[in-house]
């Protein structure tokens, strides 16, 4: 059976991921991106993709930071929130009560009660067509104590993911 190319969307699985950013002016946004996954082990990268056309888009391109976090189960009204609601519109992270901190290494916002989140430095991005993919190396990485195998790695089986 022949399936047309703009089909083909439908056959990749979305990982259920909220980015933060933040512009040169300190405001922080949150978006759920439908594109993203590790491009390179060593350096460890992660890709991720946004539409021009998003709020966000331009904070990255400003900041050259992002922050990617894994949710957990009981997360998903965060998740909806932020995948509904633009920032144009409103602070959906006060609204939602969402509590930040500083990242250990770039200048983005970290969901504090995360079970796992990547800050990344921006090094390159390409325009794909619908979504300019940002190419982020992880610079550091905050997870839980109760996932981490003793050599400390993420076992994420340990973890409640949506």
């Amino acid at each position: 059976m022949k399936v047309e190319a703009n089909k083909v969307n439908a056959l990749v699985v979305k990982p259920n991921l909220v980015v933060t950013v933040r512009d040169n002016e300190g405001n922080d946004n949150a978006l759920v991106v439908a594109y993203a996954g590790n491009c390179s082990y060593d350096p460890p990268m992660i890709m991720m993709g946004i539409v021009p056309s998003r709020y966000s888009h331009h904070m990255i391109k400003e900041n050259g930071s992002f922050v990617v976090h894994l949710l957990d189960e009981s997360q998903t009204e965060l998740y909806e929130c932020c995948g509904s609601k633009s920032g144009r519109d409103s602070d959906k992270l006060k609204d939602y009560g969402v509590e930040l901190t500083d990242g250990v290494k770039v200048n983005a916002g970290v969901i504090t009660k995360c079970p796992v989140a990547i800050e990344c430095t921006v090094v390159d991005s390409i325009m794909t067509g619908s979504h300019e993919m940002f190419i982020g190396k992880v610079e550091y990485v905050h997870a839980e104590k109760e996932s981490l195998l003793e050599d400390g790695k993420i076992d994420l089986s340990k973890l409640n993911l949506m």
